[in-house]
C-alpha cells in the first residue's frame, strides 16, 4: 500500500470505507448525490450553477462557519442533490475548508464525486484526482476552462487521460456551457453504476 493509501486508510478514507464514513450525521433528502470538489479558482461554482440552475441553498456546515452550497438537478431524467464544497487540494486537509470538504466526502456518500480542475494546470491538479481514486470514491474528472487551454495552445486528450485513470473525463467550457450536456450523462451513468459500499 502506497504512504497515500496508509495515510488515507488511517482517516477513514479508502479500503473498505470506500465513499462511506462516520461522522457528523446530516440531513439526509432521500436523493442521490453529487459532490463537487476541487481546488480553488477551477470554475467549481459555475459549474454548480449550470447544473442546478443556480437554485441553491448556502447553510453553515454544522458546528463551523465554512458553508456550504446544496442544490437539485435532474442529471439523466434523475434528481440529485448537488453539493458545492470549499476548495481542497488534497483528502490530507491542512486548512479548515479542506477539513469540512473531507469530512462531506465522508458523511454523505455521495454516488459521484466530480473533480472540477482547471484544463491548462493538469499537471499540478492531477495528484489530487489520484487520492480520489486511490481512497475508492467514484469520480468523475470535469476538464474544466478547455477554451483557455486551448488558447495557450494546450490539447489534452480527454479520451486517452480517461483509459488511463479507469474514470470518467468530460471536457468542458462552464462559462459557456460547453460539454455540461455530455457531463450530465456521464454523471447519471456513473451514479447508476457505482455506488457507495455496505
Amino acid at each position: 500500500m502506497s504512504l497515500v493509501g496508509k495515510v488515507l486508510s488511517v482517516l477513514g478514507l479508502g479500503g473498505h470505507g470506500g465513499c462511506c464514513g462516520d461522522g457528523m450525521q446530516i440531513k439526509e433528502t432521500g436523493l442521490k448525490k453529487v459532490a463537487i470538489v476541487g481546488s480553488p479558482n477551477v470554475g467549481k461554482s459555475v459549474v454548480f450553477n449550470r447544473l442546478t440552475g443556480a437554485r441553491a441553498t448556502v447553510s453553515n456546515y454544522p458546528g463551523t462557519t465554512v458553508s456550504i452550497s446544496r442544490g437539485k438537478a435532474r442529471i439523466d431524467g434523475q434528481e440529485f442533490e448537488v453539493m458545492d464544497t470549499p476548495g481542497m487540494y488534497s483528502l490530507l486537509p491542512i486548512t479548515a475548508e479542506e477539513g469540512i470538504a473531507r469530512s462531506v466526502l465522508l458523511t454523505e456518500k455521495p454516488e459521484v464525486v466530480l473533480h472540477v480542475v482547471d484544463a491548462k494546470n493538469l499537471e499540478r491538479m492531477l495528484p489530487f484526482t489520484l487520492q480520489l481514486i486511490e481512497a475508492g470514491l467514484p469520480v468523475v474528472l470535469e476538464l474544466n476552462m478547455t477554451d483557455e487551454a486551448e488558447a495557450a495552445g494546450i490539447k489534452v486528450d480527454a479520451r486517452r487521460l480517461e483509459e488511463v485513470l479507469g474514470i470518467p473525463v468530460v471536457a468542458t467550457v462552464a462559462t459557456s456551457g460547453r460539454g455540461m450536456d455530455v457531463l450530465r450523462r456521464r454523471l447519471g451513468e456513473h451514479a447508476g453504476n457505482k455506488s457507495c459500499a455496505a
